[in-house]
């Protein structure tokens, strides 16, 4: 079975759940997305992913990208693909229109992102990364450089990487070693020549654009040491001339590829930077902050990878069980056939209904991020409003990239499960979600990393301010909708999330090492219960369409069981993770390192 752009489930997020059309009413720029707008928007990105970028979801991950005298050729099909995309102006949706854009809310854009990530992992992140490197360089490089380098990437023509990882340092970036020094022979100020080697580069050399824009953190000479020593340049693949012509080829090469699980049809490559033309785009030495107007960008861009393999997968295996004839079920279903399909099991449907509850709730809170992002965005709205907008993606980037990229696991695993000895082989696409969706896990920070950024120096660290907006909003909720029996629900898991901050926070200030041994559990719990929160509010919308006479009451129906689902099958699974927070590190640090193991 194809991917198909669940585009119901879209626009009742959108309308439905969400409001988003009140929301755009509020700014500038969300006035010019009328709903008939919106809509037309996204019917036409459903169009290209499904007839442009499915069909080469399975190439991609046989064909891989090919290296050779550090030149990478992507797949068959996909540079084609991504010239009609910008053909298109796709690639300008969200663009600013002082530099040639559409500049439509970020929101719109992250809803075309799904599309693609479910459409084509590997394709998609060629113009995921651009997006990054464009609000990057928007945001911070000086405007002679905005003017040179952003119309052609907002355009597409030019595309753009982070280049931030080096063999030695993965997510402890403090011990990069990459420089920069003066360039004394340009006539141009801030410019810099870069010298060291980034590894896991993805986007990193490829065929399908004239420019190749490298965003790229690096030390200065008079660097203090560790993650307060690191500045932030530009590094194109060709040389830039002052009128926006490209020039010589500069001294940053692909020195291979990597072979890899998944995402075969994107180049991950070496990096190597020799000597090469670089413009500082940061304060000196404060690049990581910097930086993490791409890295915030590319982590909720994860979240949406994560729940993207989550819709493909159950797609896929909603489709096999309907068809897959296997036992008898009570009552029958046909007593002409043999035997009936396997979604009337109760185990198949466990897996199909896991599936669709974390995909269809991971897209709630991901569209939620992006109406959050629009506010951040927006001079339209109130100081207090952006700072409420900001706490709340402080809190949820990371419960969003770090829970669906886990979930996601659990999810297209089921799609093998469900298929059988069917998902296993290659033939039917389930393993490929498996292996593309791994990565997800691990890029853009682990895991780990996601939940010692929540717990550690997001919560903690501001003494649970950054939590406030996002439990006012659930609290809001509850009050409510107080005769709802998921607010009545909800409000007992809000309970003991608050409570269970305080317990770590008092366990921290006697040992710090307790944060570092909750923060998975901790995100995971958190996990849970926000998207325990927007299946509460999809339940009461579909309850408030239902007494409105909605034309098609069996959707709505299957929203309110689906968020039954959810409450009564998959929040039992935070009473794990509360008691694993409980217990403490003490039996993790037990064991002294020579004693794991006796070989």
């Amino acid at each position: 079975m194809n991917y198909k752009v669940p585009l119901k489930d879209i626009k009742f997020v959108s309308n439905e759940v969400l409001g988003m059309q009140d929301h755009y009413s509020k700014f500038t720029k969300g006035q010019a997305v009328d709903l008939e707008t919106l809509e037309a928007i996204y019917e036409e990105a459903a169009k290209f992913c499904e007839n442009e970028l499915e069909p080469l979801n399975k190439v991609g991950d046989e064909e891989g990208c090919t290296f050779e005298n550090g030149t990478v050729t992507t797949p068959t099909g996909f540079k084609q693909a991504y010239d009609r995309f910008v053909e298109n102006g796709w690639a300008g949706l969200c663009g600013p229109a002082e530099f040639g854009g559409q500049d439509m809310p970020e929101s719109v854009g992250l809803v075309f992102m799904e599309m693609m990530i479910a459409s084509n992992h590997s394709w998609s992140m060629y113009p995921g990364l651009s997006s990054g490197a464009i609000k990057t360089v928007h945001t911070h490089a000086p405007q002679n450089l905005k003017e040179r380098f952003m119309p052609p990437m907002v355009a597409g023509n030019w595309t753009g990487t982070m280049c931030l990882t080096e063999p030695h340092c993965g997510s402890d970036l403090g011990l990069l070693k990459t420089f920069a020094v003066p360039d004394e022979s340009s006539s141009e100020e801030g410019v810099y020549k870069l010298t060291g080697s980034k590894i896991f580069i993805s986007s990193g050399e490829h065929d399908m654009a004239d420019n190749i824009v490298h965003i790229v953190l690096a030390r200065l000479p008079d660097a203090p040491v560790g993650i307060k020593g690191i500045s932030l340049f530009l590094v194109p693949k060709f040389n830039v001339n002052e009128d926006g012509s490209l020039g010589d080829r500069n001294p940053v090469t692909c020195g291979s590829i990597e072979e890899k699980m998944g995402i075969h049809g994107n180049s991950t490559c070496v990096m190597n930077f020799d000597e090469a033309k670089g413009y500082l785009i940061s304060e000196p030495h404060k690049g990581m902050r910097a930086m993490f107007t791409f890295i915030n960008e590319s982590r909720l861009g994860v979240a949406m990878h994560g729940q993207a393999h989550s819709e493909v997968s159950f797609q896929k295996a909603l489709s096999y069980a309907r068809d897959r004839l296997q036992f008898r079920s009570h009552p029958r279903v046909d007593e002409s056939k043999p035997a009936d399909p396997i979604i009337c099991h109760p185990d198949v449907r466990r897996m199909l209904l896991t599936q669709k509850s974390l995909a269809e709730g991971g897209r709630m809170l991901n569209m939620f991020c992006g109406q959050q992002v629009d506010i951040t965005l927006s001079p339209d709205f109130s100081d207090k409003e952006r700072e409420e907008a900001e706490d709340m993606l402080a809190v949820l980037t990371p419960i969003a990239k770090g829970f669906l990229s886990e979930t996601s696991m659990e999810t297209t695993n089921y799609g093998i499960q469900i298929l059988g000895g069917h998902g296993f082989i290659k033939e039917w696409g389930m393993e490929q979600e498996v292996r593309d969706a791994r990565i997800s896990q691990l890029y853009e920070g682990t895991t780990g990393i996601q939940g010692l950024d929540l717990l550690g120096r997001k919560i903690l660290q501001s003494r649970g301010k950054v939590l406030k907006p996002l439990m006012a909003k659930v609290q809001a909720f509850m009050k409510e909708n107080k005769r709802s029996k998921f607010a009545k629900e909800l409000k007992g898991y809000i309970g003991t999330w608050e409570s269970l901050t305080r317990s770590v926070g008092f366990s921290a200030m006697r040992n710090t090492d307790e944060v570092n041994a909750a923060a998975v559990d901790y995100l995971m719990f958190a996990g849970y219960v926000t998207v325990a929160y927007f299946w509460a509010e999809a339940a009461v919308a579909a309850e408030k369409a239902l007494s409105n006479g909605a034309s098609e009451p069996e959707f709505y129906k299957a929203k309110i069981a689906t968020a039954d689902f959810y409450f009564q099958r998959i929040m039992p699974r935070i009473l794990a993770h509360e008691a694993s927070i409980k217990n403490g590190v003490d039996t993790m640090m037990a064991i002294d390192e020579a004693h794991f193991a006796f070989l």
